[in-house]
């Protein structure tokens, strides 16, 4: 049964979660529902175009609050690097039609070489790719990423070295995704976490849970509630830290893709009206 009483306003769902449903069967669904923001995953765009998604989008009273994920900055190879930038703008582009104020970066790393190389050239992208984010008026967000993708996702592992980076580039338009799957687990969160808001720092925070044990580490995201994280902790500190933004769910899961995805919806909103 759907969570009731319950103010959604400040809720937002990424469309991958709900991958089974087309774009329009998510506004949908969201909008009856409340939820006052979507984040737009890239694969929509590939499919419809930039210019029809924006289309839709402002059918429905909804924010689009970030578009997933551009990055990927890290490789050995010169030519794949400048690929890289280049795809970086296409999105940068692609997220002004839509209406997307963030652009979430899942920086890159690649195993034939080290994580320092790889740190470097993710500093370099982003360098150069700001010049057109500031020109969009587009932030770009570092989402750290949990080690065991730190072969060849992200060589930002933790909160600290999003922290330190985002800091070392000293620009407003440049920032920290906080996804609890992934630094949930770091010993000095809380500072790190009041830290990043210190510097406005802060662009978006994404939830979900830790299941143990997981089936997949990438595909077998849990509910809020369904697992290991301290949820209600990690919201306190982010909420000291200042941020005044969405409170975004992103699920990855086999199980819950399965399934019928209004029951999915309810399922999230009744742990969402727990948790909160």
């Amino acid at each position: 049964m759907q969570a009731r009483n319950a103010d959604y306003s400040q809720l937002c769902i990424h469309t991958i979660t709900n991958r089974p449903w087309r774009l329009e069967e998510a506004l949908e669904n969201y909008c009856s529902r409340g939820i006052g923001g979507i984040s737009v995953w890239q694969n929509i765009v590939d499919k419809k175009g930039a210019n029809e998604t924006a289309k839709i989008l402002k059918q429905y009273p909804i924010k689009v609050v970030s578009y997933v994920r551009g990055g990927f900055f890290a490789h050995p190879e010169k030519s794949e690097q400048q690929k890289a930038i280049a795809e970086n703008k296409r999105l940068l582009e692609e997220a002004a039609i839509i209406g997307a104020p963030l652009i979430v970066l899942v920086c890159g790393a690649h195993p034939e070489q080290s994580l320092e190389v790889s740190r470097q050239q993710i500093l370099k992208g982003i360098e150069v790719i700001l010049p057109l984010a500031k020109s969009l008026n587009i932030k770009l967000g570092i989402e750290p990423l949990h080690p065991m993708y730190a072969h060849s996702r992200s060589a930002i592992n933790t909160l600290k070295q999003a922290n330190d980076l985002a800091e070392k580039i000293q620009d407003s338009h440049v920032g920290v995704v906080l996804d609890v799957y992934h630094i949930w687990w770091e010993p000095d969160l809380e500072n790190e976490i009041l830290r990043c808001g210190a510097n406005d720092k802060l662009f978006a925070y994404h939830i979900c849970d830790w299941k143990s044990p997981q089936s997949d580490f990438l595909n077998d995201r849990g509910l809020m509630g369904d697992g290991c994280i301290n949820l209600k902790s990690i919201n306190t500190w982010v909420k000291a830290a200042g941020f005044q933004g969405f409170h975004e769910v992103e699920i990855f899961s086999n199980k819950y893709w399965s399934m019928d995805q209004s029951k999915f919806l309810n399922k999230i909103l009744e742990c969402y009206e727990k948790l909160y």
